[in-house]
């Protein structure tokens, strides 16, 4: 077996668990049935794994594979397209919050892998973080509460 080969068979193998995984956090998180999903989970993976084959075989485009993804998906959905109907109509059974769960599960397996890495790093990396985590908290709270006092809610 080739390496690429090899490659595929795991992106298969990880799409195919991450789309199980999506199908029964939607059905436990949002009473989503499993059934009627499984063409738009079909699609968004078959999706993704484009993305992840075009990414391997023009490596002089430095394009990431979800930018890849969403170039895809974006084709397919626009109106003026024949796949637009069908693709959204089989999509939107897909709870696509539901998606975050393994996707961050995932980073975070990725991140771990890398702790020796981040490690080198040093302190500088942790108080950029403090930086990023609070200005993101501060930064949600003041929008949330700009646009819940223009809406009359407090």
């Amino acid at each position: 077996m080739s390496e690429k080969s090899a490659k595929f068979k795991n992106y298969s193998l990880v799409l195919l668990i991450t789309g199980v995984m999506i199908l029964v956090g939607q059905w436990i998180g949002y009473d989503k049935a499993i059934i009627p999903s499984i063409p738009g989970m079909i699609l968004v993976l078959l999706i993704a794994f484009i993305a992840l084959v075009i990414k391997e075989y023009v490596p002089a485009i430095k394009f990431p594979a979800f930018a890849w993804a969403s170039l895809i998906a974006f084709i397919l959905s626009m109106p003026f397209m024949p796949t637009a109907a069908p693709f959204l109509k089989y999509t939107n059974e897909v709870v696509f919050l539901g998606t975050t769960t393994p996707i961050l599960a995932f980073a975070g397996i990725s991140v771990g892998n890398k702790l020796g890495e981040f490690k080198t790093l040093g302190w500088k990396v942790f108080i950029v973080a403090i930086f990023v985590f609070s200005g993101t908290f501060f930064g949600s709270a003041i929008v949330s509460h700009i646009i819940l006092s223009a809406t009359g809610i407090i």
